[in-house]
């Protein structure tokens, strides 16, 4: 098992199984301490190369996933690494897409799909999920 991120870290969310996640934004530099081990990048074009598995996932700011089915297949591989990974989820800002990509991954860890962007807004960003139709994204999430 890897050494894993730090609850109460800035960005890291724990989720209710114990997964640690962490969100960030690609334009900060790359924080310290331990790197990831799996990251899925969220962006209108791919993230530069990194030095780990990763998935990367076409999303334009302030909309949603181009294609939900490959959102949902790398927030799974996500979820499942995170029991035992460090496993990030970024975007541009860390906030709207990596919010709402969060919100999702509480959803799989078992949280309702109603309180899911307050969970994440609780525990990561205040404004976290940005966008209505993220909202909506999340809530519709939970349906498959």
């Amino acid at each position: 098992m890897d050494e894993p991120w730090h609850a109460g870290t800035p960005g890291v969310l724990a989720l209710p199984s114990g997964r640690l996640v962490r969100g960030r934004s690609l334009r900060a530099p790359l924080p310290a301490g331990p790197l990831p081990r799996f990251g899925v990048y969220l962006a209108r074009q791919p993230a530069s190369p990194m030095d780990w598995d990763s998935r990367w996932v076409r999303w334009p700011d302030f909309r949603l996933p181009r294609d939900p089915t490959d959102l949902r297949h790398a927030l799974t591989e996500a979820w499942e690494r995170a029991a035992d990974e460090r496993v990030e989820v970024a975007c541009s800002g860390g906030t709207g897409r990596t919010g709402t990509a969060l919100a999702c991954l509480a959803v799989l860890d078992g949280v309702p799909a109603v309180a899911a962007v307050g969970y994440v807004r609780e525990r990561y960003r205040p404004r976290a999920v940005e966008m209505r139709a993220q909202r909506r994204f999340v809530l519709g999430f939970a349906a498959g």
